[in-house]
């Protein structure tokens, strides 16, 4: 009987690997660097000793695997299972796919980690339970994933949601893709820090001078004690980011939105702001409809999502 799945978080720093009955349930894990700077095959190679170690370790033979799922940054050609490129890995319209296939003679799915993460939250977190659901990172960067009709939606050349690359303040700063005004380039993590930065360097009176280092965590920090640059920095940051959670809301009309990646973890502050966003933004049948909920699977999201990615495609 074919009762395991394994799923892979392929990260630019690491490897992390688990092995699972077709429940979700974790028998063995494995986390290993990357060493992306050795290289497409050696980092293939690393994935590939992975999934050999979890296997072994749970004493299961390779033939009764169903599926390997792995999650990878972007972007990427999940239906030819190609890496076409990414910022902290050596890959390069790179077929990851087949060879882990010819190795383990199993079938292995590829997608990249916000799908990967949305399809975990979908099946074992704050998502489960629902038929539409839309999943929001707002880390480094900002991405996004969609479940609609309890199915990952994709889109045509597999790119589909990539939230952070939509149009929230047409005068606003450029984003790294080379767009202005994106709700990555106003609402990330990074863009957090980036503001609080200016305002170090600047004549204001701010509380964050007392950092070496500022970043949006030192923010939230100091938002928190009542430093009115912090707040109000935040609180850009955070309209904008309501804005494109209500513009979410008003395409896809799901019955949850669940934020994760670092910024969620801001809390109250983070939720209540975009709800009273969406609340001045949306139809109200529809955001009443719609719950607005941090991320439930917290530092394993990748991981999870992987076995959910391998149980979802091999049913």
């Amino acid at each position: 009987m074919k009762d395991y799945v394994v799923g892979v978080d392929l990260g630019g720093t690491k490897i992390s690997c688990a092995i699972s009955d077709l429940k979700g349930r974790v028998i063995a894990q494995s986390t290993i660097p990357t060493l992306a700077e050795e290289g497409e095959n050696a980092v293939l190679d690393r994935i590939i000793k992975s999934i050999d170690t979890v296997i072994t370790e749970a004493k299961v033979k390779t033939n009764e695997v169903k599926a390997i799922g792995i999650g990878s940054p972007g972007p990427l050609d999940s239906k030819k299972g190609i890496i076409i490129t990414t910022p902290n890995l050596p890959f390069k319209d790179f077929d990851l796919v087949k060879p882990i296939v010819d190795y383990f003679s199993i079938p292995v799915y590829l997608d990249n980690d916000a799908n990967v993460a949305a399809i975990g939250e979908f099946m074992f977190g704050a998502g489960k339970g629902t038929e539409n659901m839309i999943y929001i990172t707002v880390s480094t960067g900002v991405g996004g994933g969609a479940i609609l009709n309890g199915k990952i939606f994709r889109g045509s050349t597999c790119n589909a949601l990539e939230v952070g690359h939509t149009t929230v303040f047409p005068g606003g700063p450029r984003c790294g893709c080379g767009n202005i005004g994106c709700l990555e380039a106003v609402s990330s993590g990074t863009a957090i820090g980036r503001r609080a930065n200016e305002a170090v360097n600047s004549k204001v009176e701010t509380s964050l001078r007392n950092y070496e280092k500022v970043t949006s965590y030192e923010v939230f920090k100091e938002a928190e004690k009542g430093d009115a640059v912090s707040q109000k920095i935040l609180d850009e940051a955070l309209t904008y980011l309501g804005i494109g959670v209500a513009n979410i809301i008003a395409s896809f009309d799901p019955e949850k939105v669940i934020i994760g990646g670092g910024v969620s973890k801001g809390g109250d502050i983070v939720f209540k702001k975009v709800q009273e966003v969406v609340n001045e933004r949306c139809f109200k049948v529809m955001s009443d409809n719609c719950k607005i909920e941090p991320a439930g699977l917290g530092t394993e999201a990748g991981v999870i999502g992987a076995l959910a990615l391998a149980i979802m495609e091999s049913e």
